[in-house]
């Protein structure tokens, strides 16, 4: 009986984590937009003996995150880094990468490879302060876009307001915690998405 959807989902502080990126082409281009689209504070250091203009544009935003060396690969690269990408787009050398990488306990994402993946980049729907990361187990990752689109439609341009205020309500708060979630949820269960 198939079990379904074991990830676990987390949302990880890439200002206290230290990420190396290998490669330099269009899936490297992919993976640093899509982090830097949502953590902007990210720590990220990539190493490729080629790297597209659009990366060393991306490069010139973030000056202080983001540090490019500009050779090829070794294996000193993964001192002192806590998640690696490999994006080379060579098969067999993002192995090599990956099988190093594993030895120093380094989570690992080998682009374009869900088999040899410790995590997935997921598609994230952000309004505001809100984001909702979407997995479809690395089957695919289209569907997730258009799950994307549909809660981005779907969740009110006011959601930060009401985070807002749930915050403020939170704060002024007493008593245990079973009571506090008790009057979280009452205030919340009348809450309803966009209709179209």
């Amino acid at each position: 009986m198939p079990q379904g959807n074991l990830l676990f989902p987390v949302f990880l502080k890439l200002d206290k984590l230290q990420v190396l990126i290998v490669g330099g082409g269009v899936v490297a281009l992919e993976k640093i937009e899509l982090m830097f689209r949502h953590a902007d504070n990210a720590h990220v250091r990539l190493v490729a003996s080629e790297v597209l203009p659009e990366i060393e544009a991306i490069k010139k935003e973030y000056p202080y995150q983001i540090e490019i060396i500009n050779r090829n690969y070794q294996n000193c690269d993964l001192e002192k880094i806590n998640v690696l990408i490999a994006a080379t787009e060579d098969r067999e050398k993002d192995l090599m990468i990956r099988k190093e990488a594993k030895k120093r306990n380094i989570l690992v994402n080998v682009a374009d490879t869900p088999d040899l993946c410790d995590f997935y980049l997921s598609s994230v729907v952000k309004k505001g302060d809100l984001k909702i990361a979407i997995s479809t187990n690395g089957k695919s990752p289209t569907l997730g876009k258009r799950m994307k689109e549909l809660l981005v439609d779907a969740l009110p341009d006011e959601i930060d307001d009401l985070l807002e205020n749930l915050q403020k309500l939170r704060d002024s708060l007493t008593g245990d915690f079973q009571e506090k979630v008790n009057t979280l949820n009452e205030v919340t269960k009348t809450f309803k998405p966009n209709k179209k």
